[in-house]
């Protein structure tokens, strides 16, 4: 039985590929589960259209295994077969195929007609006509001109070039984004992340990058020595206390191993997993690690995707990175509901958060360069947004103060991972408005939260009629609000209906908010006082 958000993922797939040509790309948080909602929509293609011929691709055999092993448990006798060199199998001919990029990235002719082709991790795919899945798929468009892709990930962003879905030569001509982390964490999906700061910080000044992204054996040169893991290993059993599985990001695989040994040495179990690890060994160390008998985990770059253990209590990132999807990879891992406990901690050494923002608000790389949102600012004297290089307000004269240069530096961000930290304020009454942009003329949706008559208003818009990341991050910010105030099957026909009928709404007990300038983000709005359904 699927899960609403997993329902609405596979209805949101066929409402947009009835109504546009080319291919979508669903945008799922880590753990939302992927695998059941891939089982469920190659079952249902299969069944209604029984010549369908379908290729599910991934880049690890780990994913092959779930998403295979999903596939049975929600349709026993599928008609399937899997294609992967790890895994020992090449079976093809059946309606719906699982391989492995790698193993198959050559095999078009063999592989034959495909209509529709899954991507897990589809991120992953070049966004130029280049490598394996690029490859693979020119071979199949060429038997087939009419296929359709259709990609699964929870980062649409490559370091270097922004979203997946914009540019000359992307697979993908849009993105659908059915359920946020938020949503998950609420409806208890998902276990929240927390976050503390740290003493200790690994410094990678001077370190080169090489395609945007730090070069791993110089990155390894600058972090890996002795008194810093010392130091880095000392806070971690400070803050850990009762914890049960530690997993441990590493720059490379002798930090991996360093930081194993500096465990072990004050008396914690501990192994490590790298690329040059044995197939069986790597197997037995998983293993013993999710039943228990090794409590920390170190590895380098292999256990980012496809590696699912809910129990992971404690996360400790050591591993710089200038790619968003990679820091949401890693924090990913501790996302999961948990047996013993209600969270995860991270701990992160590495600076990742104050690079990249919480999980929940990643800025995507390059994102204004790409056709973006263009950054903005609110004016302080009539609340007007205009562009962030705007001197003079275009609606009340206000002139902006020139912009304070500061030097550039890098430090531990103290706000927490989830994005929920802030201030808090007790709300009394909300208004909702309709807002009418004057530079750009594009409808918003205002909301004001009043609190006690010394707190002044907080103010947050949804941009409902802008376009892409913008408008789909506040469509579902709006249908956040409607469902935590019991009204999520409310239907609107405008912006005046909707702020009329909110209105007449009973507003949060309290919301948690920050400011960068003069413009509000609501992180938090508290019902605590509502029955929900």
């Amino acid at each position: 039985m699927l899960r609403d958000y997993q329902q609405k993922t596979i209805d949101m797939v066929y409402d947009w590929m009835g109504r546009n040509a080319g291919n979508p790309c669903a945008v799922l948080p880590t753990g939302a589960g992927k695998s059941h909602i891939v089982a469920a929509l190659c079952k249902d293609a299969v069944q209604n259209w029984p010549e369908t011929k379908i290729l599910m691709l991934t880049h690890v055999k780990e994913l092959i295994e779930q998403n295979s092993e999903k596939m049975r448990q929600h349709w026993p006798n599928a008609p399937m077969g899997i294609y992967s060199a790890g895994m020992g199998k090449r079976q093809l001919g059946e309606p719906i195929t699982f391989a492995g990029i790698q193993s198959v990235r050559t095999r078009g002719n063999d592989i034959g007609h495909i209509d529709l082709i899954i991507i897990d991790e589809c991120h992953l795919i070049n966004h130029k006509a280049e490598g394996g899945y690029r490859e693979l798929i020119s071979q199949l468009t060429e038997i087939n001109p009419k296929i359709r892709v259709v990609g699964l990930t929870a980062t649409p962003f490559r370091l270097g070039h922004g979203f997946i879905h914009k540019g000359e030569c992307t697979i993908f001509d849009g993105l659908i984004e059915p359920v946020s982390i938020e949503e998950l964490v609420y409806k208890k999906h998902l276990a929240p992340l927390r976050s503390k700061i740290t003493r200790n910080k690994l410094n990678t000044e001077g370190v080169k990058k090489r395609g945007g992204e730090y070069i791993e054996s110089d990155l390894q040169k600058a972090v890996n020595n002795q008194d810093t893991n010392l130091k880095v290993i000392s806070e971690v059993l400070g803050l850990a206390e009762n914890r049960k599985a530690w997993l441990f990001f590493c720059t490379g695989v002798d930090h991996a191993l360093a930081i194993k040994d500096e465990l072990i040495s004050c008396g914690i179990v501990a192994e490590c997993v790298t690329g040059k690890t044995p197939k069986k060994e790597r197997a037995r160390i998983l293993e013993d690690f999710k039943a228990g008998k090794i409590k920390a985990l170190t590895n380098a770059n292999v256990l980012t995707t496809g590696f699912d253990y809910p129990d992971i209590d404690l996360i400790v990132m050591l591993r710089p990175t200038m790619s968003p999807s990679l820091y949401v990879q890693m924090a990913g891992r501790g996302l999961r509901p948990k047996s013993h406990t209600d969270h995860c901690l991270v701990l992160d050494f590495a600076g990742a958060v104050e690079t990249h923002g919480p999980i929940t608000a990643v800025k995507p790389p390059e994102e204004t360069k790409e056709g973006g949102e263009a950054p903005c600012k609110v004016c302080e004297k009539c609340d007007e947004i205009v562009h962030a290089s705007c001197k003079e307000c275009p609606e009340c004269g206000f002139l902006f103060p020139e912009p304070e240069i500061k030097e550039k530096t890098y430090t531990l961000r103290h706000s927490d991972i989830m994005g929920n930290s802030g201030t808090e304020m007790e709300v009394k009454r909300w208004a909702w408005l309709e807002h009418v942009s004057r530079t750009s003329g594009i409808k918003m949706i205002r909301i004001t939260y009043y609190g006690n008559l010394s707190d002044k208003p907080v103010s947050e818009y949804l941009c409902v009629n802008h376009t892409g990341y913008a408008q789909s991050k506040a469509l579902r910010t709006l249908s956040s609000i409607l469902e935590q105030s019991g009204d999520s099957a409310s239907d609107f026909h405008s912006e005046f209906e909707l702020c009329d009928h909110m209105n007449k709404q009973t507003p949060p007990s309290t919301i948690d908010y920050t400011k960068s300038g003069k413009y509000h983000q609501v992180i938090k709005r508290n019902y605590e006082a509502l029955a929900f359904n």
